[in-house]
């Protein structure tokens, strides 16, 4: 809803103008009543509802009027709040701020207008109104297929991230109770396996939310680096805990070995300096934007 209400203040003028012109195109919009505003549902296909209060009283006088269907439950509603810093003068339209429709739980903006001693008011549904000027772009049937497709690897890999941590869990009791064998190593190695379910369900949680139950519609560089950066970060705390194991090992067992522990903290250093130049240029950009 916050995308469609950002794209919808960056192009409000151009927005409001064609819904304006296009409904004073039609003349008197009342006489439309009798057939439920059926031509203009078919000239707006963002069209969601429409009906009409006293201008004394604001109170609604006639039914919910949508595409397919007729509803009186909000017959009798006062409509004031609708009326707040709008100009009914001159015969003029009006719209209000993008809200949430009690009536249809859509984010929508309402066209008022009024006709003699009635008030006209039309909602339509912003995201719908976005797609046909062209300012966004939604495709129903590769959104299901999106949807489909992340939500199965997300739950996939929750369910990955489950058995890691199951794993860890069940070698660290195995080693305890069945061998007997308290021990750095049998310390460390459920460690690692736990950060890396801990990074494997950050992940899904992310795919989930942003693709699946709250799906984005633009293009948000910022959440992307978030993510990139949070998720490389568990993988270098798994990595360096591996790195200390190594070195426990090493130095314990054989000296002559600490060579490979240098490497692998050596690679680990290379991927934090590389992490910190990746924030450092996004940083950057952001503040270039």
């Amino acid at each position: 809803m916050k995308e469609f209400i950002d794209i919808y203040r960056q192009n409000k003028e151009e927005i409001e103008q064609f819904v304006i012109e296009t409904l004073e195109n039609m003349g008197d919009l009342k006489r439309h009543q009798n057939n439920n505003f059926k031509k203009l549902f078919e000239i707006f296909p963002s069209l969601e509802l429409a009906y009409i209060a006293d201008s004394k009283t604001n109170i609604q006088t006639s039914p919910n009027l949508y595409r397919h269907k007729t509803t009186h439950i909000a017959t009798g509603r006062n409509r004031s709040y609708l009326l707040k810093n709008i100009s009914l003068k001159n015969n003029e339209i009006s719209i209000t701020k993008p809200y949430v429709s009690s009536a249809t739980a859509n984010t929508c903006i309402t066209a008022i207008k009024q006709e003699g001693d009635e008030i006209l008011f039309f909602d339509f549904e912003l995201g719908s109104l976005l797609q046909k000027l062209g300012f966004l772009e939604l495709h129903n049937q590769l959104n299901i297929l999106n949807k489909s497709f992340y939500g199965g690897a997300g739950i996939s890999m929750v369910i990955l991230a489950i058995f890691t941590i199951g794993y860890a869990l069940v070698s660290f009791l195995h080693s305890i109770i069945m061998q007997s064998n308290f021990s750095i190593e049998a310390i460390f190695k459920p460690v690692v396996a736990l950060t890396l379910g801990l990074a494997i369900f950050d992940l899904a949680k992310t795919i989930l939310e942003q693709e699946v139950f709250f799906k984005s519609y633009s293009k948000n560089t910022k959440n992307e680096y978030r993510l990139l950066i949070k998720f490389l970060i568990t993988i270098i705390i798994a990595l360096l805990i591996e790195a200390l194991m190594v070195v426990f090992k090493i130095a314990i067992s054989d000296y002559t070995q600490l060579i490979n522990a240098f490497y692998l903290i050596s690679g680990v250093s290379i991927i934090i300096i590389s992490l910190s130049v990746f924030v450092f240029l996004s940083q950057r950009e952001k503040n270039y934007d």
